[in-house]
C-alpha cells in the first residue's frame, strides 16, 4: 500500500503465520499491489495460489525431481541458457 511502490516486489511465503481465513484478503492486497508493480509470490499454500489465479497471473510450479528443482511443464529445450563461469 506504499504511495510509491518498488517496480518489483518479492513476497516469500506471505501466508506464514496467517489464519487460512485471511488468505482471500491477502490475495486481494497482492492483486491490488500488482496493478502498479510486478509482484512475485513464493508460496507453499495451494489456497493462496487458488485465490490469486486470474487472467494476468503467471504461475510457475517448482518440483523436485532426481535431486534437483525443476519447473513443472518445462522441457529440456525450454530452459534458459545459463552459463556458469569457471573459477580461476
Amino acid at each position: 500500500l506504499s504511495p510509491r511502490p518498488a517496480g518489483l516486489t518479492v513476497l516469500n511465503e506471505p501466508e506464514s503465520s496467517l489464519h487460512p481465513d485471511l488468505l482471500p484478503a491477502l490475495a486481494a492486497l497482492i492483486t491490488r499491489a500488482s496493478e502498479t508493480a510486478q509482484i512475485v509470490v513464493v508460496t507453499h499454500s495451494a489456497d493462496l495460489v487458488a485465490a490469486l489465479r486470474g487472467d494476468d497471473v503467471g504461475l510457475l510450479e517448482l518440483t523436485r525431481r532426481d535431486g534437483q528443482t525443476v519447473v513443472e511443464g518445462q522441457g529440456p529445450l525450454d530452459e534458459p541458457a545459463w552459463h556458469w563461469p569457471g573459477r580461476n
